[in-house]
C-alpha cells in the first residue's frame, strides 16, 4: 500500500510506452452509494491512479465545475469519515491506487496521525494538500512518513526555476504540475512556454511529472504526453459523470495509451 503501489502503478504504464491518466472525481456527487462503481468504473477504463476530492466549504483550487460538484455532495450529507468509510468497505476488491484531494482545516480537525490512521485503514495511498506550503508540510509529513502516504507536491508555472526544483526535490509518488494560471476547469488550449515548463521539471524530479488543470479532451492528453509522463483530468470527468457521459470518460482516459493509439484518428 501506499507510496510503494503508486510507484508501481506509475511504472507499469509508462514502461510499456504509455503515458499515465489520473481522473479526478469528487467523493458524494451522485451519492456515496456510488462511490465504489465510479472508482471501479474508472480502473476498468484503464486509470493508473483515481484522485478523489473531499468536498470542502471554502476551496481555493477548484474551478466552477468542481466547486459546483462539492456543494452537491456536501448537499447530500458527504463528510470525510463518510468517505474513507466507502473506501475502507471497498478496500479489498479495490487495484487501483487511491490519492485523496483535501485541504488542510479537515486534517487538522481530526488530529494529523488520526487521519494518517484512519488513510491507511481505508487503503489511502497518497494525499494532495493544496493549501500546505513547503514552508509549513512539517506538520504533516511526519505522520504521512510513518504510515508510507506519498505527498504529492504541486508546482505551478509562475515559481521561479529554484523553487521549481525545491518542490521536485520532495515530492512523492508524482509531481503535480499545474499548467494554468488560475484554477480547476475545462479549457480549449494552453498558453506558450507550457511545453518548456513541462519540460524543465521533468528535468529537476526524479519521480514523473504528471500535467494537471485544464486537461478536456484527448488531443490535449496527446499534447502534453509528449512533455510529460502523464495528466490529470479533473473538471471534465466530473461533468461527464454527472452527464452520464461514461463513453466519453472511457475514450479520454484510453487516449493515454500512446503505444497503442499513435494518432487522435484512431480513437
Amino acid at each position: 500500500m501506499g507510496k510503494k503501489r503508486i510507484d508501481e502503478a506509475l511504472a507499469r504504464v509508462l514502461e510499456r510506452g504509455d503515458k499515465a491518466f489520473v481522473p479526478y472525481i469528487m467523493a458524494g456527487d451522485g451519492g456515496l452509494d456510488n462511490l465504489h462503481g465510479q472508482i471501479t468504473f474508472l480502473e476498468k477504463c484503464g486509470a493508473t491512479i483515481v484522485e478523489l476530492g473531499i468536498p470542502f466549504s471554502d476551496p481555493v483550487a477548484d474551478g466552477p465545475t468542481i466547486q459546483e460538484a462539492g456543494i452537491r455532495a456536501l448537499a447530500s450529507g458527504t463528510t470525510m469519515q463518510a468517505v474513507l468509510d466507502v473506501l475502507k468497505e471497498g478496500k479489498a476488491d479495490r487495484h487501483v491506487p487511491i490519492v485523496i484531494m483535501t485541504y488542510f482545516n479537515l486534517i487538522y480537525s481530526y488530529g494529523i496521525e488520526k487521519f494518517a490512521q484512519m488513510c491507511v485503514e481505508a487503503g489511502v495511498d497518497g494525499l494532495i494538500i493544496p493549501d500546505v506550503p513547503l514552508e509549513e508540510e512539517e506538520l504533516v509529513t511526519p505522520a504521512l512518513s510513518e504510515h508510507d502516504i506519498a505527498l504529492i507536491r504541486l508546482a505551478s508555472p509562475t515559481s521561479p526555476r529554484g523553487r521549481m526544483a525545491e518542490i521536485a526535490s520532495r515530492t512523492e509518488g508524482f509531481l503535480y504540475a499545474v499548467t494554468v494560471k488560475g484554477t480547476t476547469g475545462a479549457r480549449t488550449d494552453y498558453e506558450a512556454g507550457i511545453a518548456d515548463y513541462l519540460k524543465t521539471l521533468k528535468s529537476f524530479s526524479a519521480t514523473p511529472v504528471l500535467a494537471g488543470f485544464g486537461v478536456s479532451n484527448p488531443q490535449h492528453v496527446k499534447e502534453l504526453g509528449e512533455h510529460c509522463d502523464g495528466v490529470i483530468v479533473g473538471s471534465k470527468i466530473v461533468q461527464l459523470l454527472a452527464d452520464g457521459k461514461h463513453e466519453e470518460i472511457k475514450t479520454l482516459v484510453q487516449s493515454s495509451r500512446f503505444s497503442e493509439e499513435k494518432t487522435l484518428s484512431d480513437l
